[in-house]
């Protein structure tokens, strides 16, 4: 099955980022978007916006197309250890999850390759390298030593790119705690006015208003920015997403804008297999 990237109504091309709509006309086309995601939970058609507070089965993906959606495999939250309970439940305090943290890593959609850009083995990712992340040589020397007193103890991650040039990278960092995790976020992940230390290739980011309030996850706020124009070649757009003791991140990249919804639809399903 085909992909299409064109997503519908005012967008219906991938804009450069001076051409795309105007913040209003965006807006309105994201809350209808948002709109369908609860029309679809209410009635519980197998969307994976039903989904959101349901039991460790399967999350089938969001897959239409018409609207631009990437069409993602089923994706099933992986097997708990026998007696271990669910990252939010009232018996896990401390919000640590026990699932394998690679399996609750999104699958990449069909038609993506795999980036070989994103230094992983076996889908692990070293500190040091996912401090390649950040532009600063001072920042690529700090991250590793911040991770390391705040006890990281893996980095999972996954990287794909779609055929219309969209660059997806998603990490996972488990701490020790979501204490920790906590902890971390405040002092070396983000603020309200971007991450703590920019990007590479990135020059500017601001907050990004358009995520739908109906398209948040219980129990794993999404933290979203954009690159402000004027951009490189490139225009980046990333999430941070909170879920216990463990913090994710979300990071799109392509020439002449990243689209809106597969980068939401992208942002959801990851918070899903958290939450």
């Amino acid at each position: 099955m085909t992909i299409d990237h064109e997503i519908a109504d005012d967008t219906t091309a991938v804009p450069a980022e001076d051409d795309r709509p105007p913040a209003r006309e965006r807006r309105a086309a994201l809350i209808r978007w948002a709109a369908a995601a609860l029309v679809f939970a209410a009635a519980a058609t197998g969307s994976g916006f039903a989904l959101l507070g349901a039991d460790r089965t399967d999350l089938p993906g969001l897959a239409t197309a018409a609207d631009g959606r990437w069409e993602y495999p089923t994706i099933r939250r992986p097997a708990l250890p026998e007696g271990a309970p669910g990252p939010f439940a009232e018996t896990n305090p401390a919000a640590v999850h026990h699932a394998a943290l690679r399996k609750l890593l999104l699958p990449a959609p069909r038609g993506s390759a795999p980036d070989p850009t994103l230094r992983s083995r076996d889908g692990w990712v070293s500190p040091g390298d996912f401090a390649r992340l950040f532009a600063r040589s001072e920042a690529r020397d700090a991250v590793p030593r911040h991770l390391a007193d705040y006890a990281v103890r893996r980095i999972a991650a996954r990287g794909w790119t779609t055929p219309d040039g969209t660059r997806t990278h998603v990490y996972l960092l488990r701490f020790r705690s979501a204490g920790a995790a906590e902890s971390w976020r405040l002092e070396h992940g983000w603020r309200n006015t971007g991450p703590h230390h920019p990007l590479r290739g990135v020059t500017t980011m601001q907050w990004d208003q358009d995520y739908p309030k109906a398209a948040q996850v219980k129990n794993v706020p999404a933290h979203l920015f954009t690159e402000v124009a004027p951009h490189g070649r490139e225009h980046t757009r990333l999430a941070f997403l909170e879920a216990g003791d463990l913090v994710g991140l979300v990071v799109q990249s392509r020439a002449g804008g990243v689209p809106d919804v597969p980068f939401l639809q992208t942002v959801t399903l990851q918070s899903q297999l958290l939450g």
